[in-house]
Formats: structure tokens, C-alpha cells, sequence
């Protein structure tokens, strides 16, 4: 069974061998030595490295004392998740169902050899509280793929404990640095080690600045194709908001293909729109129920106790654990499905060889701004036919149109700003303002049908459905509240700001 530790840990090289005196460090009270370990690690990667591109690495250790698979995931520069499963002859499961939408259909194969000799040192406070290890590491590279290859080099590493204060790590930084100890070129050994036994591609370079109208459009679909994939470990770990993170880059991309026809050929990318509405879809099965789990919860804890009868908060707990409902199970069985995988290679296929139209090759202004205009047009329209409606069902429906086409426009004003600057970053403020009201109404008409429905198994169940019907009208009046601001919202947004 996998396990996850945050890794907060910084690198370094000098011209020694020998770890600087650091008892100097505020806070450091004792520099423990641990003693050497051998640690002997193979390296797994497609022969084309993306992981490597990717800065993910994924290894099968023995030694030390945490010998067994490790796949690390980067956070944010100097921290990265490390997901560890036991020691086995091959990949575990768990581990490569994380790196699936990066590896597709490639195999992995042991790529780099690392064996090193760890020097280990511990920083201790006054109470033998450990702050951080401090470690000099003699590694020696051996390459296992092409014509192979080998290296050696002495690095050091400071990893903070576990629920530390990353500030430290800043002061022994500084230490460091004033004994003449620099911080590494490369990110993690595996970098090191490609670099150094050569055939690492070196193509992490930032693209050029987009020129054109399909400069700009393809760059804002390239980086929603990233989102899907870069997100694809997040959801399978069930982290807060990946769902709906990796739905927005979604609808992104699906809008994008439909907002700017002029500049990518419709004919092509149709089929293609086609396939990220059924992901988006797919995915809104767990979106939908994490916001109404989050929003029927809150509600709940607002309720005076005397307003609570029943077992409803253990009710109410059952229905949004997604995990027990299926949910979960149901979005990994998308994620590691042919069709999602495909989806991921026709898109790698399109920005690769984009079938870009006439159009595409102006300048961005007029060519993006008719797109964006277009589509403000449309939400003006839904909004107004809308409110021409009586309350109720009918409404409810033409209201979250409405809503869908503010958030196209949304996402067609982000695609522009690049290259429309203010006006366009104004709409797609505007545009979110208007949707996060039209999607506050839309999410009270999705409770209420909740409510009805664990209401109706309450009753059945012959527990007091008292507190369902209080619960339902304050979904009530939150919906009749939104429509009553929805005349001055509308107005405020529909400015021709695109214009």
C-alpha cells in the first residue's frame, strides 16, 4: 500500500567532500552523526524520458532505511511529494496508475543507476527535537540505456523534518553559502545524472511569445492540455479540488475549439470538442457531489441544534463520502481508460500539427476580439430570455445556460488577454463574477433535488425529516436572492467590453 511524504529538501555542490560546521545555525542545538549508508537506486522512465521532462522521478531503492519504490511529484521548487510503496520486482500498481497520462502506452524501463555512499547528519534543537537531516552524498551514475555512460560527484542535502518551518532551511542556506557551498544546477539526482551521461533532451525551454492569432490560441490550449495531464495524480490521490481543477481545464479547452472557428479548422477539432465534453461530464459526477457535500455540510453546521432532528449529520456524511459512493472508483476507471488516453494523444496531436485557417496567421487583436465578441453577445441573450421566464423549472434550466455561455466567454476573454490586455481581462472578470452568481442558483436547485431525495430515504427509514425541509428552504430563498441580483449583475457585464 502507497504512502505519501512532503519533501522539502534542498541541494547543493561544492569543492569538498566534508559537510560545513552548522552548529552555528540559530535554533541548532546538536549535530548528530548517523553514520554512512549504502543506497542503490534504478531509475524508471519511458526511453523518451517524459518523466524526466516532466521533473518526476521514479525509482526502486534498496539500502537506507527506506528501501522500496518512490515516485516524487514536484510542488513547488525545492518541495515534492514522495509516494512510496514496498519493495518489488516490478512497478507497483498504485505507483504507475500515477504516471499513466504522462506514459500512455510507452514502457518503462530502468533508464539510470545511482549508487551512493550517504554521509548522515542530524540537526537537533535543545529537546533532540530533529529540524532537519544534513547529508554528503558520493554518487556514481551509470546510464542503462543507448550507449550508456557513466558519472561521479559529491552533492549535499538538507531535508526538513516532517512539520517543520521551511524558514529554516533559509538559515542553513546562508550558512552554507558563507562556507562556500553552492546551491546545485539540477533539481534532483536524476538530472544530475542525465546530464552527465548524456542523451537527456534539453527541451524545458519557455516557447516563444506568441505572434500570431494562432500563436495565442494555441499557447492557452497548450497549457490546458498540460493542466489535464499535470493534474491526473492529484485527482487519483483525491486531493481537495483536483476534480474540479482538471474540469475547468476541460470546458477551457472544449471553449476555446469553439470560440475561435476562424482560426482552427471546426471540420477537425469537432470530434475532438465531442471527446472533452464526455471528460467533462465524467468529471462532473465528483465535482458536483464535492460541492454539494460541501455546501449541504455548511449549511448544516449553520442550523441552531434545536433546528437539527435525526441522524442527519451521519446521513448527510454517508451520501458525500465519494469514496463510498463509487465516485472515486468511477473517476479512476475514466482516468485509466483507452478513451481518456486517446483524448490525451489526439490533443498532443493537434498542438503538434494544429490545423490552423487562414485567420490564424494575422495579427491577434481583431482576429481575437471578433471571437470574444461573438460569444458576450450570446450570454446577453441567454440572460435576457431567461428573466423573460416565470420562476421555476423552466427558468432554473435557461439560467444555467446562460451560465454555460458566460463561462465560454470567460475562458475566450482569458485566451485573448494576452494579446487584448485590459478589455479583455476586464470581460473575463466580469464574466466570472456573473457566473459564480448564475453557479451559486444552479447549485441551490442541484441541493434542493438532493434534499428531496435524502428527505424521501429519512422518511422511509422512519427517521424525522424535519430538518430537510428547513435546509430546503434555505436553498430557497439563496435561489430567489441570486435571481434578484441577476437584473444589476447582467448589466454590469453586458458592456461590450470585448469591443
Amino acid at each position: 500500500m502507497a504512502d505519501t511524504k512532503r519533501e522539502n529538501e534542498r541541494k547543493y555542490e561544492s569543492d569538498g567532500d566534508d559537510l560545513p560546521d552548522l552548529t552555528g545555525v540559530a535554533g541548532v542545538a546538536a549535530v548528530l552523526d548517523r553514520g554512512p549508508a549504502e543506497l542503490d537506486a534504478t531509475y524508471y522512465d519511458t526511453a523518451d524520458e517524459r518523466l524526466a521532462a516532466a521533473s518526476i522521478t521514479l525509482r526502486r531503492r534498496t539500502g537506507g532505511s527506506d528501501a522500496g519504490w518512490h515516485l516524487k511529484l514536484p510542488v513547488a521548487p525545492g518541495v515534492r511529494d514522495e509516494i512510496r510503496a514496498p519493495l518489488s520486482d516490478t512497478v507497483p500498481e498504485e505507483i504507475a496508475a500515477l504516471v499513466r497520462s504522462r506514459v500512455r502506452d510507452r514502457e518503462l524501463i530502468p533508464l539510470v543507476r545511482l549508487r551512493s555512499v550517504r554521509d548522515v547528519r542530524h540537526l537537533v534543537d535543545a529537546d533532540g527535537t530533529l529540524l532537519a537531516e544534513a547529508s554528503v552524498d558520493t554518487v556514481t551514475a551509470e546510464r542503462l540505456t543507448g550507449a550508456g555512460g557513466t558519472a561521479r560527484w559529491t552533492e549535499t542535502e538538507v531535508e526538513l523534518a516532517d512539520g517543520g518551518d521551511p524558514a529554516f532551511l533559509d538559515r542553513v542556506d546562508k550558512k552554507l553559502r558563507k562556507a562556500g557551498v553552492r546551491p546545485s544546477g539540477s533539481p534532483s539526482k536524476l538530472a544530475h545524472a542525465l546530464e552527465r551521461t548524456g542523451g537527456h533532451r534539453n527541451d524545458t525551454g519557455a516557447p516563444p511569445a506568441p505572434r500570431t492569432a494562432g500563436d495565442h490560441v494555441l499557447a492557452y490550449l497548450r497549457a490546458q492540455r498540460d493542466a489535464l495531464v499535470g493534474l491526473d495524480p492529484a485527482v487519483r490521490r483525491g486531493l481537495p479540488d483536483a476534480v474540479h481543477r482538471m474540469r475547468v481545464a476541460t470546458r477551457r479547452a472544449r471553449g476555446t475549439l469553439r470560440s475561435f472557428r476562424d482560426v482552427l479548422d471546426s471540420a477537425v477539432t469537432g470530434p475532438l470538442g465531442g471527446e472533452l465534453k464526455w471528460l467533462a461530464d465524467e468529471l462532473g459526477t465528483g465535482r458536483d457531489q464535492e460541492v454539494l457535500a460541501d455546501r449541504l455540510t455548511t449549511a448544516l453546521a449553520a442550523l441552531p441544534t434545536g433546528l437539527v432532528a435525526g441522524p442527519v449529520p451521519e446521513r448527510l456524511a454517508v451520501w458525500a463520502d465519494p469514496r463510498r459512493t463509487g465516485t472515486h472508483a468511477h473517476l479512476t476507471g475514466i482516468l485509466d481508460s483507452r478513451r481518456h488516453l486517446a483524448l490525451l494523444d489526439r490533443l498532443d496531436a493537434l498542438l503538434a500539427d494544429p490545423p490552423l485557417l487562414e485567420a490564424a496567421g494575422r495579427k491577434p487583436a481583431k482576429v481575437l476580439a471578433r471571437g470574444v465578441a461573438k460569444d458576450e453577445k450570446k450570454v446577453t441573450r441567454a440572460v435576457r430570455d431567461a428573466l423573460r421566464l416565470p420562476p421555476g423549472e423552466e427558468r432554473d434550466l435557461a439560467l444555467h445556460e446562460a451560465r454555460k455561455k458566460a463561462k465560454r466567454t470567460r475562458y475566450a476573454a482569458e485566451a485573448a488577454t494576452a494579446a487584448l490586455g485590459a478589455p479583455a481581462r476586464t470581460l473575463a472578470k466580469d464574466m466570472k463574477s456573473l457566473t459564480t452568481l448564475l453557479g451559486d442558483h444552479h447549485d441551490s436547485v442541484m441541493a434542493r433535488r438532493a434534499l428531496r431525495e435524502l428527505a424521501a430515504v429519512a422518511h422511509a427509514a422512519g427517521e424525522n425529516a424535519f430538518t430537510y425541509g428547513v435546509l430546503y428552504g434555505g436553498e430557497e430563498a439563496r435561489a430567489a436572492a441570486a435571481e434578484a441580483e441577476l437584473p444589476a449583475r447582467w448589466r454590469r457585464t453586458g458592456t461590450g467590453a470585448s469591443g
